[in-house]
């Protein structure tokens, strides 16, 4: 059965359907389409046959360039590097060394052999199976040299290369851009070569070299190029801006067996911008200049002399390998939005992969879920068991069920077949979709998922037209399109009684350091006017969901706010060992009907408590009590809960300090980020059953046991906010806003989701907010629109590439009006026998996504050590399987990417470099089990930008230009004195003011006269007349608006103590915990893929 339908010729549900001008369809699965899909990176400039070259002995490697040393150099006790194979020999460089990469003239002779350049094509899929494209990065980093565009020569005495091959150019067309230089007919350069078969005819297409060869130990090694280590700089780090005075080393001698073979030539020579000649692209490829970018520092400014004759022997330049050689997060960003953000994302067709995460794109829903619900890590599974193996590729989903969408995007039809239900597979359950095959004239429908063939009842029958589908196929949502929705019948409900609308109960720590710290106060004011914003359903005039009230210290106190009372009742539970709740009339209520005694209750509540002393306080109680009162009700519900303090009070549930940063790095390590207690384990499950989900705000002022308190939370879907060392002017609008945002969400309760799979792969493992009782069933007591659920797939069988592989993700849930649903969410993949397929269609966001969260479990129950030992592996298998099978053959000093992974290892460093993996002397458990939880239900954007900040430039762009300005990678050397910068991760938000920015900017956006004057610490900027506030402020606000929590604003300073807390966001530069920079990692990921290899 094959499900690689096309798009329907008929608009679904009678509604026009928009034609896209000069948008085609892609071709995939191996049938031609219309044209060549959007591509989904840049096409990459230039032709550069690369070559490598040894340095000469004793030239010492290049001082970086004069100056005061940057601060960022700071590094943990001498000698300590994040890998320690990089002795004094090899290359050490990190943030500070923005080092500068220098071409080769033309006329020097070359010592090692000829590279052939790798053809770094587009990833989208060809109508042949072309060869792979890969992205090759190589510069020899004990040079330190990036080779120049040079004509192909005879490789020299001594070393056994034979020129390299002019192979089977890759089938693909590519767009009369005029980006590609041309070649005269014969003289076309070589090209990587992609997996072994028929090669389509060859064909003249310039090649992008951007090669990067690492230097590795094993094997003769090329001299150092270290210069005497500066006072203070340990061997791991990069140099510190060294003065021009440092003398080199003296010449050492050569390896036995390594020759010589040339003088080093002249310097190359410097090119107006105006001369013709290649520079060096920011994607690091070598071509014809594009439009000077306004994110990126300058271009390459010399450019190689062609044909020319050795000059005398010269010392060479200084050599730092260039930032810009390596791929950029920024640049693969910035072409997925120019290359793919102006068409609408069609998800007819099985298996595309779609827009990257940061792209803005609309979704057509023609058959598969919008990439909004699910995404995947590789859109081409591989047929066998084995093959996936070999790629280690992890096949997962990230679903995010309740997902929300924009508003030019319609919600999910919502389907209603009356008393009899949703028609469902007789055999695997799985439910009516577009991918289902209608036989026998349509009297029987044979599943997609188990190939089982079933009865259609009679009132679902239709005729079918000539090509075997229904002819109401658009008009019914589960026919035509990849998501929507069915009305549950009882038989779907509890009990098989249908649901009562859900309760909310806020409970409210009135200790002493909750009244003290204007919490209690601040919290009773807001709920007045936010109980009028309680979610509700379509067009309802009013929320027919009903709340309650609870305060607790060591005692609970529950109020009693019926309105037929003139004043609320309160009544006292001191018994916390054997919870019970006192009342039931008049517990949960209807905001509208007692809003005069809740009112009044809030009004009283911090009067109440104004003088407490009592500082102890309770917390599973509370819980249990919540769940109690919602289990009497008989309904679903969310407790939202407001808390202080470490619970030491004598209850079930106390807890005691364990806090200990001795364990760090030991094997104990793990003990931090588990549960003290089975207890909170055990309540949690009590909750799931009775569809109680739990909300936690934590104020701590010191130790909470934040991986104890988030137990319950985390397997009921709730969320956990923490706002350390409260300060009511300072963190208000934070807290408000998150709590606004936390009780207006849709949620949906007392859910229950299950993926289904076609025959040949099956869900094996899951990530997120949940519980699961069995092996098949995620049960939610909440699910909100921001949560996600990540599945992994194994093989159980051999899939085959005609009919692909089918997901099925069905969730029941119970609607904040109380009506059960059933959401339904279908995605079709393509199978693949070529593991060149497999890469091409990979997603990084996803892998990434996946491979964190992964991580982030294994620290429950491994040393942090091993996690990150085998995150690097994985990733190095990744990439060799690559290497081996799919590129073309080069020399075993290139490093090559494949084109859709070539920001794996910026990406996974900065995973390894997080929080939890790998903590700084200033982070503490709280924060570390905090942002554990955080991660295991984000989705890919969030993780995206959590683990890859955004940084913008403030001051580059006009001030009349309110449009986002365009982002500069990560790192310290891309920030300039004079400039003003905003680093957002989802959430923190750090404005960052350079020392020498202009006295009008700092006037215009502060309000004061000079630097200076800049309070450092600023969390809100004043509300100024003039543009450039404006658009600042407008900038922050859209930031924020983008994001699922509240980011609250810091002021940076240059220079100011705030400003370490600041770098540790610059992720591509060595991190003071220890951590590697981006250069250094790639080094070390390109060592483990060499000795996997030999």
């Amino acid at each position: 059965m094959n499900v690689n339908q096309s798009a329907p010729p008929v608009p679904p549900f009678g509604q026009p359907q928009p034609v896209y001008p000069g948008y085609h369809q892609s071709s995939y699965g191996g049938q031609p389409g219309s044209t060549a899909a959007p591509t989904p990176y840049g096409a990459y400039n230039g032709p550069v046959p690369g070559y490598q070259q040894t340095p000469p002995p004793g030239v010492s490697r290049a001082p970086a360039s004069s100056g005061a040393p940057p601060t960022s150099t700071a590094q943990g006790p001498c000698g300590q590097t994040a890998y320690g194979q990089f002795g004094q020999g090899d290359v050490q460089n990190g943030p500070s060394s923005g080092v500068q990469m220098q071409r080769l003239p033309g006329s020097h002779s070359f010592a090692s052999a000829p590279l052939a350049p790798v053809v770094s094509q587009p990833a989208v899929l060809q109508p042949y199976g072309p060869p792979p494209t890969s992205a090759q990065v190589t510069a020899q980093l004990a040079g330190m040299q990036i080779s120049g565009a040079v004509a192909p020569a005879p490789p020299p005495s001594g070393l056994g290369y034979g020129p390299p091959t002019s192979l089977a150019s890759a089938s693909g067309s590519f767009p009369n851009s005029g980006l590609y230089g041309s070649y005269p007919q014969g003289q076309a350069p070589p090209l990587g070569q992609g997996h072994p078969g028929a090669q389509p005819p060859p064909r003249s297409v310039p090649p992008q070299a951007s090669s990067f060869t690492p230097s590795v130990s094993g094997g003769p090694r090329m001299p150092s190029m270290t210069g005497p280590l500066l006072p203070g700089q340990s061997f791991g780090g990069p140099p510190v801006s060294q003065p021009n005075h440092v003398s080199s080393p003296p010449p050492q001698a050569l390896p036995p067996g390594t020759q010589m073979t040339g003088p080093p030539g002249p310097p190359p020579p410097m090119h107006s911008a105006q001369q013709p000649g290649y520079q060096l692209q920011q994607n690091g490829s070598f071509g014809p200049a594009r439009g000077p970018q306004s994110n990126y520092g300058s271009p390459y400014p010399g450019a190689a002399t062609f044909g020319s004759q050795p000059g005398p022997p010269q010392p060479l330049p200084p050599k730092r390998l260039d930032p810009d050689a390596i791929p950029s997060p920024i640049q693969v960003i910035e072409d997925d939005r120019n290359n793919r953000g102006s068409e609408p994302f069609v998800t007819g067709l099985r298996g595309q992969v779609p827009p990257l995460v940061t792209t803005n794109f609309l979704v057509k829903d023609q058959g598969n879920a919008s990439p909004r619900y699910i995404r995947c890590t590789s859109y081409n599974i591989p047929c066998t068991s084995d093959m996936a193996k070999q790629a280690q590729v992890p096949l997962a989903a990230v679903i995010k069920p309740l997902a929300r969408l924009p508003p030019e995007e319609a919600s999910p039809y919502v389907v209603d077949h009356g008393e009899s239900g949703p028609l469902r597979c007789n055999r695997c359950k799985a439910y009516m979709c577009p991918f289902m095959q209608f036989v026998e004239g349509g009297r029987r429908f044979q599943c997609c998922f188990c190939s089982c063939i079933n009865d259609v009842p009679p009132q679902y029958f239709q005729h079918l037209d000539h090509t075997g589908k229904r002819v109401d196929a658009y008009d019914r949502p589960e026919l035509s399109l990849g998501s929507y929705e069915f009305l549950a019948t009882v038989d779907y409900c509890k009990n098989n009684k249908f649901p009562v609308p859900p309760a909310f109960i806020f409970m409210i720590d009135v200790s002493y350091n909750a009244v003290r710290s204007g919490l209690v106060r601040l919290l009773c004011e807001e709920l007045k006017s936010l109980l009028d914003f309680l979610p509700r359903e379509g067009g309802a005039e009013e929320s027919a969901i009903r709340v309650g009230f609870v305060t607790y210290n060591k005692v609970l106190h529950f109020y009693n706010v019926k309105s037929s009372l003139a004043q609320p009742q309160m009544m006292v539970v001191s018994d916390v060992g054997d919870m019970f709740v006192p009342l039931l009339d008049g517990f949960l209520v209807n905001v509208n009907e007692s809003r005069a005694v809740i009112t009044s209750l809030l009004d009283q509540i911090p009067e109440m408590f104004a003088d407490t002393r009592e500082t102890e306080t309770v917390f599973a109680p509370v819980i249990q009590a919540g769940m109690e009162a919602l289990k009497a009700a008989e309904c679903a519900g969310k407790l939202f809960l407001f808390h202080t303090s470490l619970p030491i009070a004598e209850a079930p549930g106390k807890l005691k300090n364990r806090d200990d940063r001795k364990l760090i790095n030991t094997d104990k390590e793990k003990t931090l980020f588990q549960p003290q207690s089975g207890a909170y384990q055990t309540l949690a499950k009590e909750c799931v059953a009775q569809g109680c989900c739990v909300d936690l705000f934590l104020f701590p002022n010191q130790y909470v046991d934040v991986a104890t308190l988030s137990v319950v939370p985390q397997l009921t879907g709730g969320s956990v906010y923490k706002y350390a060392c409260f300060q009511v002017e300072n963190d208000q609008e934070r807290f408000l806003s998150d709590l606004r945002r936390d009780v207006q969400k849709v949620v949906g309760f007392d859910a229950v989701m299950r993926v289904r799979t076609s025959t040949g792969i099956r869900a094996v493992d899951f990530f997120g907010a949940f519980y699961m009782s069995n092996t098949t069933d995620v049960e939610l007591a909440g699910l909100d629109g921001d949560k996600t659920v990540t599945v992994e797939f194994k093989h159980d069988d051999r899939l085959n590439e005609e009919n692909g592989a089918l997901l099925q993700c069905a969730l029941l849930y119970t609607s904040c009006a109380g009506q059960r649903r059933l959401r339904i969410h279908n995605l079709a993949l393509n199978c693949c026998t070529q593991l060149a397929d497999l890469y091409r269609n990979c997603e990084t966001d996803t892998l990434i996504n996946y491979m964190a969260k992964f991580a982030y479990r294994g620290v429950l129950s491994s040393p942090v050590k091993t996690v990150r030992d085998t995150l690097i592996t994985q990733c190095a298998q990744i990439l060799a399987c690559y290497r081996k099978n799919c590129a073309s053959p080069s020399s075993a000093g290139q490093l090559i990417l494949p084109e859709c992974m070539k920001l794996l290892p910026v990406y996974l460093n900065c995973v390894l470099k997080s929080e939890v993996l790998q903590p700084g002397a200033e982070v503490t458990t709280d924060d570390r089990a905090y942002v554990r939880q955080l991660v295991t239900s984000m989705d890919v954007a969030e993780t995206n930008v959590f683990f890859y900040p955004r940084l913008l430039p403030l001051t580059k762009s006009p001030i009349e230009n309110t449009t986002e300005p365009p982002a500069v990678r990560a790192s310290e050397e891309r920030l300039s004195n004079g400039d003003i910068y905003l680093l957002e991760n989802g959430l923190n938000l750090f404005l960052w003011v350079g020392a020498s920015v202009q006295q009008g900017v700092v006037q215009s956006l502060f309000g004061v006269s000079s630097f200076s004057q800049i309070t450092s610490g600023l969390s809100v900027l004043p509300v100024l007349d003039n543009l450039l506030s404006k658009k600042v402020r407008g900038l922050i606000d859209s930031l924020r608006a983008q994001r699922s929590r509240y980011m609250k604003l810091i002021v940076v300073k240059q220079e100011d103590k705030l400003e370490m807390l600041f770098k540790h966001f610059l992720v591509e530069d060595k991190s003071l915990s220890g951590g590697a920079s981006y250069v250094d990692f790639l080094c070390h990921m390109h060592k483990e893929i060499r000795q996997l290899l030999s």
